[in-house]
Order: C-alpha cells, then structure tokens, then sequence
C-alpha cells in the first residue's frame, strides 16, 4: 500500500504509477532529502514532538540510508513515486516504528520545496565556481593580449582597430554580470519553507527558525501558501541560465568565424573539432557550434517552466513536479557548456598576425584619417567625404591608406601633411583612445585590474 493510501480502496494502475512517479529525476535529490529529514528530525525531538530514542534511530537510519545511496547500493524503482516515499520506506524497513514518525508535522509539499531549494542553492554554488574559473582565464588571456591589435566590427564589417585584450573583457564584463544573477538566484533560494505543511502549516509546536539555521538558511518563509507554491528561484537561475548561454553562444559564433579560412584569427586545439567522414580536410568547430545549439534548449527550459507557472492558483498542484526536470536540464546543459567553452578558449592559439593584417586592410584607422583631417581645419564634414573617397580609390589599387604617398594623399586634401602616416597608424589609433573603457593598452590593463579586484570581493 502507498504511504499515503489509506484513503483509497484500491491501488493506482501501473500506467498511472509510471505517468506520475517523479523518482527517475528527483533521485539525484536524495542527499538534500535525507539532510532536510536529519534537520526535521532533530527539532521534532528538540520540541518535544519525538522522543530522543526514536530522534538516534532515526538519524541513524537516515545516515545509512544516505551512505548506501552514495555508493550505489540503492535502486531507485519507479513505484516508489519520488524520493521522500522511498527514503520514507526504506527508513521504516530498517528502523520500524520510529521511521513511521519522521513526517510528522510534515507534508512532501514542504518537503520537495526545501530539497528544491537546497539542490538550488548547491547549483548555484557550482555555477558560480565555474563562471568564476572562466572570468579569470578571460582576465589572464586579456592581460596577455592587452597589446595585440584586431579589427571591431559593427555590422560584422570591419569599423576601427581594437586589441584582442579589449575585445575579451567585453566577454568579461558579460560573464562577470552572470555571475550577478547567479548569485541572485541563490539569494532567492536561501528561504526555507519547511514548517509550511501542505499549505497552511501545522498545529505542531515546530521551531522553524532551528531547522533553518541547521540547514544553512538564511530566512524562513513567511507565508505557508507561498511557501510551498515559489518556484521563482528556480526561473532566476534559468532565465540567468539563459542569458549566460546567449553570452556563451555569443562568443561561439566567434570563435566559428574566426577559425574559418576566411578569418584566419584562431586555431582551435585538435582535442576540441572533429573532422569530416567524406572531406579529409575539414576541421570543424563542433564543440562551439554544439553550444550555440544548446542555447535553444535552455530559453526553452526557461519556458517551460514560465508556462508551466503561468495558471496555477495558491498552492501547490502537480503541475509543479515539471519544475524539476526543466531545472535540471537547463543547470546540466549551462553547466556542460561552461566546462567545455572554458577548456576549449584555454587550449586554442589566436593568430596575431592575421588579426592585425585584417585591421589595416579593412580600413580600420578611416575614423582617424576624417579627425586628423579636422584637427588640420577641415570640417568635419569635408572630411568625411575626403576620406571616403580615399577609401574608393584604396580599393581600386588593392592598397591601404598609408601605403598611399604624401603626394598621392594631398590630391584628395592639400591638409594632408608627412604627420599623417603617425597619426593613422594602428597603433596610434588604438592608444588615442585612452578613455575609461576605451580599447587603449593603458585602460584594458585598467580594466582588468579592476576585474581581477572585483573577483576577489565578489
């Protein structure tokens, strides 16, 4: 008979054990259970509720029950509907009459949202490690390429020059407010509901601050109803999750252009491409293409749950035992592409020497040829259309602007003088722009400085 089956003159048909059963999930929750049940158990004894004797059968049996799980000696059957039926089973088979008494003052309502909310809480943490470790290789490859010149692109047309060094702490900044969220996430998950009941909490004399503390909470829910029904912590760390894989995907799209034929500007490791069954030249940056297709996924985690939440009036349903699979999905998938993003960024070689080639032969000091035009007088304007033009006839003779001679330069401007070539040169270009946040050498190793510090406080 089920736990619960008292009220019921007959069993459940097997479609309907399978169609409901929550256990083949929310088994990867059976530490946090067993944790929350050891916490539960000792204010029940602290209050009065059980006895001491039954209190050491009880976290005895627990204890063992959590050892057997950990080294696999524990199925998981489906007729065991989720994991507090059968740890609650089990429980009882070893220790008798004491197990029947671990629930008391206790509804799995309570129960599945405290173990939601510490696996929460333990995935943050995880995630945060992980974002941690791919911020500080961003801080160390930026510091390292602080000097080397690349073309920006707007519209994926090359603009001006950058260097590679500012172009990776934009990624840092990016990962750097994931991991803002991620925090947030965790924030909104350090609330303990237990003591809520199914809904309306209990005539128990329970001391919820205690179990709280015991379970490293923060707060306590202040309000039963809510208490069993939020579900938000879990959509702050999906829709965190899904900004982060944009971010990730973001640069993914990057790396796929930039390890083209086309690009030439990075060399993925063989440890991290795959080749082709028919063409034996192929290297293909699968891995980085998996991730932006990853990304889809995860928004549709996000959904999932959004949709799953949209209707439901106060307080729990069973709608909500869909949170857990999207959660799951969407920590699993965010956390796998971290680790292979950040092991695939670390192992590849950026080619130097083509990026800068590519920045001089885009035209990428245009910018700078129009302003240093207008510190000589000429409007800005004028300028503007002077430039232009040199940049059609650049084009037609398949050269750059400084490869053009002073005289060639003056027939499209008598204000062109020998300083141009200085002025225009990509180095200058880059270190002119020495403002907070600008791509100068002596800002990005600003920049990284101030994320190096913001690491280490955060």
């Amino acid at each position: 008979m089920k736990l619960w089956g008292g009220r019921f003159s007959k069993t459940t048909s097997d479609f309907v054990d399978d169609f409901h059963s929550s256990i083949s999930f929310d088994k990867r929750m059976y530490a946090q259970d067993i944790t929350g049940s050891m916490a539960h158990a000792k204010m029940l004894c602290k209050q009065g509720i059980i006895s001491k004797a039954d209190e050491q059968a009880i976290l005895t049996g627990l204890e063992g029950i959590l050892s057997d799980m950990q080294a696999g000696k524990i199925d998981f059957p489906a007729d065991s509907e989720d994991i507090h039926m059968l740890v609650e089973s089990i429980l009882t088979q070893r220790i008798g009459e004491a197990g029947k008494r671990l629930h008391t003052g206790r509804s799995r309502n309570d129960q599945v949202a405290l173990d939601v909310r510490m696996y929460c809480k333990d995935t943050c943490d995880e995630t945060l490690s992980m974002l941690r470790e791919l911020c500080e290789l961003l801080l160390e490859l930026a510091k390292k390429h602080a000097n080397d010149i690349m073309p920006g692109y707007t519209h994926l047309q090359r603009a001006q020059p950058i260097t590679l060094g500012h172009h990776l702490m934009a990624y840092f900044e990016m990962f750097r407010r994931d991991m803002i969220r991620v925090a947030h996430a965790k924030e909104a998950a350090d609330t303990c509901p237990l003591g809520s009941g199914a809904l309306a909490g209990t005539t128990y004399p329970l001391d919820r601050e205690f179990t709280a503390k015991e379970l490293g909470f923060a707060h306590v829910s202040m309000n039963s109803l809510d208490g069993v029904s939020d579900r938000d912590f879990l959509l702050d760390y999906l829709s965190a999750a899904s900004i982060g894989m944009m971010h990730l995907s973001r640069f993914c799209e990057e790396l796929v252009l930039w390890s083209s034929l086309e690009f030439g500007f990075l060399t993925l490791d063989d440890g991290f491409a795959t080749g082709s069954s028919m063409m034996p030249q192929k290297k293909n940056p699968d891995m980085a293409e998996l991730t932006r297709g990853k990304t889809g996924r995860v928004y549709g985690d996000l959904m999932g749950l959004l949709t799953v939440m949209k209707g439901l009036p106060l307080a729990y349903n069973k709608d909500m035992q869909e949170d857990k699979e999207a959660f799951f999905d969407g920590r699993d998938t965010w956390l796998k592409c971290l680790h292979v993003f950040t092991q695939m960024l670390a192992t590849a070689t950026f080619r130097l020497q083509n990026m800068e080639k590519s920045a001089n032969d885009g035209f990428a000091n245009a910018t700078d040829c129009a302003d240093y035009l207008v510190k000589k007088g000429v409007p800005f304007r004028d300028a503007h259309a002077v430039v232009g033009k040199l940049v059609a006839h650049c084009l037609g003779e398949s050269c750059a602007i400084d490869a053009l001679s002073l005289e060639t330069l003056k027939t499209f401007s008598p204000a062109f003088e020998s300083d141009v070539y200085e002025a225009i040169s990509l180095k200058t270009c880059v270190s002119a722009r020495n403002i907070i946040g600008g791509p100068a050498p002596e800002q990005v190793l600003r920049a990284i400085e101030a994320g190096e510090n913001w690491l280490k406080n955060f």
